[in-house]
C-alpha cells in the first residue's frame, strides 16, 4: 500500500485494517488516523505511543501475552500472537524450555509488573530466554522503553504482513 493510499482512507476503513497492529488497543491506530498525513504508518503509529500518557503505554505493554504464556496454553492469542509465537518455535518448547520461559515470565511480572515484550519475529527461542534473563536486570523505566521499543518493532513487520 501506498503512503497516499492509507492517507486517503476514511478513518473507518484506517482503523478497521490497521487496529490489529497493536495488541488489543485500536484507541493507538485511531489516534493515529487522525494525525495523518504521514510519509511512513509505521513511524505514525509508534508517534502515537511516544506521545501517550505513561499510563496509557503501559497499557499497550499489559496488552500483551506472556510469551508461552496462560493466553498459548488456552489457545486465546489473537492471530498475530499466535503465528509470531510459533515463528520462534514457542508452540514447539521441550520441557525444560516451557519451564524456563514460565519461571522468567513469572519473575519478569513479578518485578516489573507487565509481561515481557520482544519482537520474536526478530529472534529464536534461545534468543528470547537470553533477553529475559538480561532484561531482568534493568530499571523499570529502561524495561519500559524497551518494551515500547520492541512493540515499535512488532508494529513494522505487522504491517508488512498486511501489505
Amino acid at each position: 500500500m501506498t503512503d497516499s493510499d492509507f492517507n486517503a482512507m476514511s478513518s473507518e476503513a484506517f482503523v478497521a485494517r490497521y487496529a490489529s497492529v497493536v495488541e488489543h488497543s485500536p484507541w493507538v491506530v485511531e489516534r493515529a488516523a487522525a494525525r495523518r498525513p504521514f510519509a511512513d504508518l509505521a513511524e505514525g503509529i509508534v508517534a502515537v505511543l511516544a506521545d501517550a500518557t505513561p499510563d496509557e503505554r503501559l497499557s499497550v505493554i499489559r496488552a500483551h501475552p506472556e510469551l508461552a504464556g496462560r493466553a498459548a496454553i488456552a489457545g486465546t492469542l489473537t492471530e498475530e500472537s499466535r503465528s509470531e509465537q510459533a515463528s520462534a518455535g514457542l508452540d514447539r518448547m521441550t520441557r525444560e524450555e516451557f519451564e524456563r520461559f514460565h519461571a522468567l515470565n513469572a519473575a519478569y511480572g513479578e518485578r516489573f509488573g507487565f509481561p515481557f515484550v520482544i519482537c520474536v519475529r526478530r529472534t529464536d527461542r534461545a534468543g528470547i530466554l537470553r533477553a529475559m534473563a538480561e532484561r531482568l536486570a534493568n530499571d523499570r523505566e529502561a524495561e519500559v522503553e524497551t518494551a515500547l521499543a520492541e512493540i515499535g518493532h512488532i508494529v513494522r513487520l505487522r504491517l508488512e504482513t498486511l501489505a
